[in-house]
């Protein structure tokens, strides 16, 4: 079953029942997850791969309201945009630990042959594509420049 699929058995799941905060996360997914079903060309399907891709997105823009609700001392809405972003993040696929990130960069720097910051990007192009979805693009920055640094 694809991810487009269990969204959308997912939301008769939550009406039934009545779960209204996953019900409202789950038919953001499924909003986002036809914006880029439309966008990809008007395909009739859409790729797990370009859902994660999706979801990821929307994890990430929900973990970055609820610092800004946090800074701005709302706890109310921070509490709701994190119940949100897990939500989302039972659909995506589990992350990356520390130890098994700093192993796969290991291996890209290696196949890539980098051997100082002035190749990272060459570094952080093939491993942004190998890891999307598994880990954020910010903790594969750090790690990159703390390996060739």
């Amino acid at each position: 079953m694809s991810i487009f699929d269990q969204v959308n058995d997912d939301i008769r799941a939550a009406m039934l029942a009545r779960d209204k905060e996953r019900l409202e996360a789950v038919r953001n997914m499924k909003k986002v997850l036809l914006e880029a079903k439309t966008a990809k060309s008007g395909a009739d399907d859409l790729s797990d791969e370009d859902a994660i891709k999706a979801i990821s997105k929307l994890a990430k823009q929900g973990k970055d309201s609820a610092e800004i609700y946090q800074q701005q001392k709302r706890p109310d809405l921070a509490e709701f945009e994190l119940a949100q972003v897990r939500v989302y993040d039972s659909y995506l696929p589990k992350q990356m630990s520390q130890e098994e990130l700093t192993v796969a960069i290991q291996a890209i720097i290696a196949a890539t042959g980098a051997t100082s910051m002035k190749e990272m990007g060459k570094v952080m192009g093939l491993a942004t594509k190998e890891l999307a979805g598994k880990v954020d693009g910010k903790l594969i920055s750090e790690t990159v420049k703390g390996l060739l640094g």
